[in-house]
């Protein structure tokens, strides 16, 4: 019975394989195809996995946009709705509030207020007012002389006045008036700004809307005058 010949690696002649001994070449090729097979799984295969891994986490990202913009899609309307819903309770509150031709009759009212009530106007100055989106704000400089009682007054009839009147106060300073002889006993100083608030009508808005354009790029060049040069 023949044994096989064990081999030394160092005896071995890597320029002339073909005089290996026949274990020596079965090993050779084993560890040969092992290493295709390995840069093959490297080059090819490996690549593929992982083109393959990338296109399941895109297909997996589009299908959860799909459905968030079909959830979206589902809930315009209900939304379109709502919105239409809040336009109209807003329009309704802003409804509430004073007109244009309404304002200055309503600074005559709240100053007759005032004196009605007891105090002492010492200033009472209303200011240019400031445009905002829906409504615009109209400042008033006072300084007011009374008692607790007569600004508790006051506050009762600037409530019940015809149309809702809102007063924010704004740098507002409360403190006793002092007489030419010292404190006057009761007598308090309101000094600051108030300001009172009106809706504006429809050609107001549409100019607020032009002049947000305007501000924003988005207003429609005038087409240019022909004539010759």
């Amino acid at each position: 019975m023949n044994q096989k010949k064990k081999f030394k690696l160092s005896d071995l002649d890597f320029n002339n394989i073909g005089s290996w001994p026949q274990q020596a070449k079965v090993v050779f090729c084993v560890l040969l195809a092992a290493f295709i097979l390995i840069m093959a799984y490297l080059l090819l295969i490996r690549g593929k996995v992982d083109e393959l891994r990338g296109l399941e986490s895109q297909e997996s990202t589009l299908r959860k946009q799909f459905e968030d913009e079909q959830g979206k899609a589902a809930n315009l309307e209900p939304l379109r709705q709502q919105l239409a819903q809040m336009e109209q309770v807003l329009q309704q509150m802003l409804r509430q509030l004073p007109s244009k031709t309404e304002m200055p009759d309503l600074i005559i009212d709240i100053s007759q207020t005032a004196l009605s009530s007891g105090l002492a106007n010492e200033l009472f100055q209303p200011e240019p007012e400031t445009l905002k989106e829906f409504y615009a704000e109209k400042p008033i400089q006072l300084r007011m002389v009374g008692n607790y009682h007569q600004f508790g007054a006051f506050v009762s009839g600037v409530a019940s006045l015809p149309r809702v009147v809102i007063l924010t106060m704004h740098d507002i300073s409360l403190k006793p008036k002092e007489g030419k002889g010292g404190v006057n006993r009761g007598a308090l100083e309101l000094s600051g700004t108030v300001k009172t608030y009106r809706y504006l009508d429809e050609k107001e808005v549409a100019d607020q809307e032009a002049a947000a354009a305007a501000a924003n790029g988005q207003a429609t060049p005038a087409p240019a005058a022909g004539g010759a040069p």
